[in-house]
């Protein structure tokens, strides 16, 4: 028989020993999601995320888990595959799950009211299994930082502001999630600012690898997370 989940209390209240002898050993740093991290195919010739986090480090390894395409369904695989030496888990999923939902924007409505009822449907599915994927990373004991979703840089300007007015509510679920649970957020809305940071309208260029590299060295060089305070990192 499966265990019962714990409750946001249990996990909040795990031992520390753990995180101590993390914080005293070098970092082995794996990433989970989708190819916001596995993005060498986009990339091109230049360094992808992984890459240019290595190189962003001054000391440990980085163990890429991400897979391009996946969805949050697929972090419990992931997390399967995680070393037994990891000390650091950073977790970037939603943006394909928010891509399947996405046609709902397509969908005509009565009413400003309607539009966002329907929205709104989404928005609980999506928080649902948010909810659950980030229970079972948390399990880990690990220290642990999650990735808001950033957005798409659709050439029609119309497209774009729709996405990006949708995704604010999917954010806002991720944010009040990790905050639930005391973990740092790195909003890549902050870190990817510029196109030149995006291969197409979806995905990290060379320079948007080399931003996030840097927001998560930033993140295990000065978050306390022996503390379990959240914090939001740009």
């Amino acid at each position: 028989m499966r265990s019962p989940p714990l409750s946001r209390r249990q996990v909040l209240s795990l031992g520390g020993a753990h995180l101590s002898l993390n914080a005293l050993s070098k970092p082995l740093v794996i990433l989970l999601g989708d190819s916001t991290f596995d993005n060498a195919a986009y990339a091109g010739s230049g360094r992808d995320v992984a890459t240019a986090l290595k190189r962003s480090l001054s000391s440990g390894n980085v163990v890429l888990q991400a897979r391009d395409g996946d969805v949050m369904a697929d972090i419990p695989a992931q997390l399967g595959r995680t070393p037994t030496d990891a000390t650091h888990l950073f977790l970037s999923i939603g943006g394909n799950d928010a891509l399947r939902a996405s046609a709902i924007l397509d969908q005509r409505s009565n009413t400003v009211g309607d539009g966002l009822l329907k929205l709104s449907e989404v928005i609980l599915a999506f928080r649902s299994n948010y909810t659950g994927v980030l229970r079972e990373v948390v399990r880990r004991n690990l220290s642990t930082a999650i990735c808001t979703i950033y957005e798409p840089r659709y050439e029609d300007s119309m497209r774009r502001r729709v996405a990006a007015t949708a995704l604010a509510l999917l954010n806002d679920a991720i944010i009040q999630e990790a905050t639930a649970y005391g973990l740092p957020i790195i909003d890549l809305r902050l870190v990817c600012r510029d196109d030149s940071d995006f291969a197409n309208p979806i995905e990290p260029s060379e320079s948007g690898s080399i931003k996030i590299a840097r927001a998560i060295a930033r993140v295990i060089e000065r978050h306390d997370f022996k503390r379990r305070e959240a914090a939001i990192y740009g």
